[in-house]
């Protein structure tokens, strides 16, 4: 056929070509991935099939029997997966094989390490999975033709793999695709059917329909006995289970069973770290097969991107990515629902607003924040490494589910100075079972990073005093806050807040050597006011420093500095925030500048001061020239 075909050549998308250098080179550790990959592929377009002909029936076109058939060549070289599921148009075929239609592929390829065992596990992430042909073909011809659609609006796609692909126009009688590999030198173990029928048992029994392999034809030969064997005719024999591994009990599907469906429903590489498999029955009767990843796939900030779970009503796939049924800070789940409620024809309209689907949301984000629970609680190393992957996104929890803020406040891990280094393994729970006697709050500090917020100088007190305070250098934190106000009764309160008074716990000693401190230099905050004006909603003495002479802290009800970056960086124009500038009253610097008796000296001083505080809580300023121009001067003035 491929001789009396007329090609069009297209070059490949630039992601694809690299990608498919990396496959041609064994990407995958495992090779024998590729079928999985691919029946995987052929079962998505039974079902796909099967959910467009609930409306039209004569896509079946008269052969309502799905299956994935496969067989071998062993002459030819060419090992054939066929399928009879929704197929592809031509333009179908050049957009899907011809290009990688999801966003973050420029991550993934600067994210590629070289590692065969690691790079292999990325992959998975880019639902790429049909590419993987090329582990073990030097050439791959795919013959589709769309279910509704004339036999002569066949489509036969070609490449080696190499810079380009052609397509070509064919008759093809039968709806579907038929891919077919032709098998490098090196990769002919793929046409020993055993081979290939430990492989579909190993990786695709839990597909829904039947996955066959070709029987050659048997000629009659002598038994053991000297009896005759008669002849066996050449068939199609059925290999899997072909039944939907969900709808089985619990106790009859393995572990290795539940990890390869993930790999099924997700097209990641890697085994999930657990899993939930649920029958609820009552009032909203459906299944849940729910899956945490191991790994955050590189797209999961995309706001483009649909996330959600696969969705079966009686059986029958309705749709990909149902994102109803997950909240947004959960989106990372992976799995699928079934349900018996809703109808076979359900739209998205209906979905959004059905009380069925509501119930079955909240069903399943207690199921998940439960199944989080229990890793917490039963393995912290499982739990640190989720929260490393997925932490930021839990963050979203709070604002977004009002009904479950506790459990997932909960969840959240934190760094702290408790702590050395920069792992959030502390939970609110272990904050407050280390709080002081007389602590009524949990303290806090936002900044652009750990670093910045380890060495925050609204912290110098708090070290003083032996008090913790929770890090936090994401900028999700500050907006986190902004919607988390209290965990088991206790309210939370910025360490950089105007309002931060720890005077209830000093001692007499030490709450008479402060006011003799501010008294020595009492006229120094009406001074520093008028020397910087506007600038400055208030100046006053503090006693939350110990070794730096001043800090800037937000007014009681204006922005903090991290909500306004974090508004910043979301494109919104933001004016400048209010601060209180605080003196510490006990630094010798500041004694120093309070017996400046100039002026104009003194107004020099001040605005160093200020522009360093601003510098330690921004981690930058606006006119950095005009500061550097005041240190000078003033440096200069040492020497004279």
């Amino acid at each position: 056929m491929a001789e009396t075909v007329q090609h069009e050549k297209h070059g490949f998308q630039t992601e694809v070509k690299q990608l498919l250098q990396l496959m041609i080179h064994s990407l995958y550790s495992n090779k024998e991935i590729f079928l999985r990959e691919l029946v995987s592929n052929a079962a998505d377009a039974a079902d796909k099939l099967r959910f467009k002909a609930l409306s039209d029936n004569k896509l079946y076109e008269g052969d309502g029997e799905l299956n994935v058939k496969i067989s071998v060549d062993a002459e030819a070289g060419t090992l054939t997966i066929k399928d009879n599921g929704i197929g592809m148009t031509k333009e179908d075929v050049i957009a899907n094989l011809g290009t990688i239609a999801k966003s973050g592929t420029k991550d993934f390829f600067s994210n590629l390490s070289g590692d065969q065992a690691k790079d292999s596990q990325l992959i998975g992430q880019f639902g790429v999975g049909f590419y993987s042909a090329f582990i073990v073909a030097d050439k791959v011809t795919v013959n589709t033709r769309a279910a509704g659609t004339q036999a002569s609006e066949g489509v036969q796609w070609v490449s080696e793999g190499e810079g380009e692909f052609a397509v070509g126009d064919i008759e093809k009688a039968e709806r579907g695709t038929e891919i077919i590999l032709h098998l490098k030198e090196d990769e002919k173990e793929f046409l020993d059917t055993w081979r290939l029928r430990s492989i579909i048992t190993k990786y695709s029994d839990h597909i829904s329909i039947p996955v066959q392999l070709w029987k050659d034809e048997v000629a009659e030969r002598d038994g053991p006995d000297g009896e005759k064997i008669p002849a066996e005719p050449g068939q199609w024999e059925s290999v899997n289970k072909a039944t939907a591994l969900w709808t089985r009990d619990k106790s009859e599907v393995s572990d290795d069973e539940y990890k390869e469906f993930y790999k099924h429903v997700s097209h990641d590489f890697a085994d999930p770290l657990t899993w939930s498999h649920n029958k609820v029955e009552g009032k909203t009767e459906y299944t849940s097969l729910l899956y945490i990843p191991a790994k955050a796939p590189f797209d999961m900030w995309n706001r483009d991107q649909k996330n959600g779970l696969k969705l079966y009503v009686q059986r029958v796939f309705i749709m990909d990515d149902a994102e109803q049924f997950m909240p947004t800070y959960l989106r990372f789940v992976k799995g699928l629902l079934d349900s018996n409620d809703l109808p076979l024809n359900v739209s998205r309209e209906i979905l959004q607003d059905n009380k069925i689907t509501q119930s079955i949301r909240q069903g399943c984000t207690k199921r998940v924040l439960s199944m989080l629970e229990k890793m917490a609680k039963n393995d912290a190393d499982t739990y640190k490494s989720f929260y490393a992957e997925f932490g930021n996104v839990l963050k979203e929890g709070p604002a977004e589910d009002f009904a479950n803020k506790d459990k997932i406040a909960g969840l959240l891990r934190f760094a702290s100075t408790h702590n050395d280094g920069n792992e959030q393994t502390v939970s609110l729970a272990d904050y407050i079972s280390r709080m002081k006697d007389g602590q009524e709050k949990i303290y806090y500090v936002t900044a652009d990073s750990y670093q910045a917020a380890r060495t925050s100088p609204h912290l110098e007190i708090f070290r003083k005093k032996g008090i913790e305070v929770l890090l936090m250098g994401e900028r999700i934190d500050e907006w986190l806050m902004s919607h988390l106000t209290e965990f088991e009764e206790k309210s939370f309160e910025s360490a950089a807040s105007a309002k931060v008074d720890l005077s209830d716990l000093d001692d007499e000693e030490t709450k008479q050597a402060k006011e003799k401190a501010e008294k020595e230099i009492e006229g120094v905050l009406e001074r520093a006011k008028a020397a910087l004006g506007d600038k400055v909603e208030e100046v006053k003495f503090t006693h939350r420093l110990t070794d730096s002479p001043a800090c800037i802290v937000a007014s009681e009800n204006g922005m903090t500095t991290q909500m306004a970056k974090l508004m910043q960086a979301a494109g919104q124009e933001v004016p400048e925030p209010s601060y209180h500038f605080e003196l510490n009253p006990e630094h010798e610097l500041v004694k120093l500048v309070a017996d400046v008796q100039d002026e104009a000296l003194f107004k020099q001083w001040t605005e160093v001061l200020f522009d360093q505080a601003k510098l330690s809580e921004q981690g930058s300023l606006k006119e950095p020239a005009a500061f550097v121009t005041n240190l000078n001067s003033l440096l200069s003035s040492l020497t004279k």
